[in-house]
C-alpha cells in the first residue's frame, strides 16, 4: 500500500524510466516519420501546450510585491543565466581530457544554460519557510528571461548553429515558446476566477506532454545504430552532477549570508534554491528545437534528465537542516534586535 502510495506521489519520475522503456522496446513508434509524427505532435503542438500551460498557471498578479527587490533577483538571475554556465565551462575543459562521453559532456554544458525551473525552487522555498515571493518572481522571471538567453547560451557554449539556423531557431521559439505563453497569460486575466475556484493539474498536464518528448527523443536515440553509451560515463556525470549542486547550493549560501549582503534568512533560501535549481519543462522542448535533426539529442539530454530528480531529492533531503538554519538565525537576530 505504501508502495502504490509512493508510486502515486513520483509518477513522473516512474514515467521518465517506462517512456524510455517504451522507447527501447519498439522505438519504431517514435522515430521522425513514424506513426506519431513527432516533428509535428512534439515540436509543434506539444511544446507549445507546455508553454501555453505555463503562462495560463503563472500568477503574474502575485509577483508585483516582490518586484522592488532587485538585488536579490539580480543576484539570481547573474548566478543563474552567466556565473552557472561559465562555470560549467571551464571545469568541462578539464574534463574533456577524460575519457567521459563527449556528448554527456555537452549536455552537462546544457545544464548550466538552463533557466530556473517554475515549481520545484518554489515547493522547496515554501517547505522551508523561506521568501516564497522571490522564489515565484525569480522562477517566473528567469523562464521569460530564459526565452532569449537559453538559446543564445546554448549557441554560444556549443556552437549547434551548424545543423540548424540561427533564424529558424528564433522563429520556432517564437511561435511554439513565446506565443503560447502570451496567449495563456491573456486567457488567464478572463478566467482567473474559475482558475482559482477549480484549481486544475496544470503540473500534471505538462508532465505528462513532457513524456511524450521525452519517449520520442529516446526513440531517436535508441533507432540510431552508432550511439553507444557506456556506464562508466553515465556513472561519472550521475557523481558530477549531485557534486555541482552541492557546491553551487554552498557557494550561493556562503555569498548571500556574509554581514554586508542585505540579504535575511528567508532571502537566502530562496537564493539557494532558485540559483541552482534548472527547469527539465523549458529544457528538454529548447534542446528539441535548438538541436533538432542531431542524432545525439537524447545522449545531451541524459544529464539534464538526471540534475531534475536530483535536485528535487538533494533539496527535500536538506529541507530540514536549512529550515532549522533559517529559524536560529531569526531567532538571533530578534535576540540581538534592541527595545525601544
Amino acid at each position: 500500500m505504501r508502495l502504490l502510495e509512493r508510486i502515486r506521489k513520483e509518477w513522473f519520475m516512474v514515467g521518465i524510466v517506462l517512456a524510455i522503456a517504451a522507447a527501447k522496446l519498439e522505438p519504431s513508434i517514435g522515430v521522425n516519420g513514424g506513426p506519431l509524427k513527432p516533428e509535428i505532435t512534439v515540436s509543434y503542438i506539444a511544446v507549445a501546450t507546455i508553454f501555453f500551460n505555463s503562462g495560463l498557471s503563472l500568477k503574474t498578479e502575485e509577483l508585483t510585491s516582490a518586484l522592488v527587490h532587485v538585488k536579490l533577483h539580480l543576484f539570481i538571475q547573474v548566478f543563474t543565466l552567466a556565473f552557472f554556465p561559465a562555470a560549467i565551462w571551464l571545469f568541462l575543459q578539464l574534463l574533456s581530457i577524460t575519457p567521459i562521453n563527449e556528448w554527456l559532456l555537452k549536455g552537462l554544458q546544457t545544464v548550466g544554460c538552463m533557466p530556473p525551473p517554475v515549481s520545484s525552487a518554489v515547493i522547496l522555498t515554501k517547505a522551508v519557510g523561506g521568501n516564497e515571493a522571490a522564489a515565484i518572481f525569480n522562477s517566473a522571471f528567469g523562464s521569460f528571461l530564459g526565452i532569449i538567453v537559453t538559446p543564445l547560451l546554448l549557441l554560444l557554449f556549443l556552437g549547434s548553429s551548424s545543423t540548424v539556423p540561427f533564424t529558424s531557431i528564433f522563429s520556432q521559439l517564437f511561435m511554439t515558446v513565446v506565443v503560447p505563453l502570451i496567449i495563456g497569460q491573456t486567457v488567464r486575466r478572463y478566467i482567473k476566477d474559475w482558475l482559482e475556484r477549480k484549481k486544475p493539474p496544470f503540473g500534471a498536464v505538462s508532465s505528462s506532454v513532457l513524456l511524450m518528448i521525452i519517449y520520442t527523443t529516446f526513440c531517436d536515440t535508441f533507432s540510431n545504430p552508432n550511439i553507444d553509451l557506456d556506464k562508466f560515463s553515465l556513472v561519472v556525470i550521475l557523481f558530477i552532477i549531485f557534486s555541482i549542486q552541492l557546491s553551487f547550493m554552498l557557494l550561493t549560501f556562503i555569498f548571500s549570508t556574509r554581514n554586508n549582503s542585505g540579504f535575511t534568512p528567508a532571502d537566502t533560501v530562496a537564493i539557494i534554491f532558485c540559483s541552482t535549481h534548472k527547469s527539465l519543462t523549458l529544457g528538454i522542448p529548447m534542446l528539441k528545437i535548438v538541436f533538432a535533426g542531431h542524432e545525439h539529442l537524447s545522449l545531451i539530454s541524459v544529464p539534464l534528465l538526471i540534475y531534475h530528480p536530483a535536485q528535487i531529492l538533494l533539496g527535500s533531503v536538506l529541507v530540514p537542516t536549512i529550515k532549522s538554519w533559517m529559524v536560529s538565525r531569526q531567532k538571533g537576530v530578534k535576540l540581538t534586535r534592541p527595545t525601544v
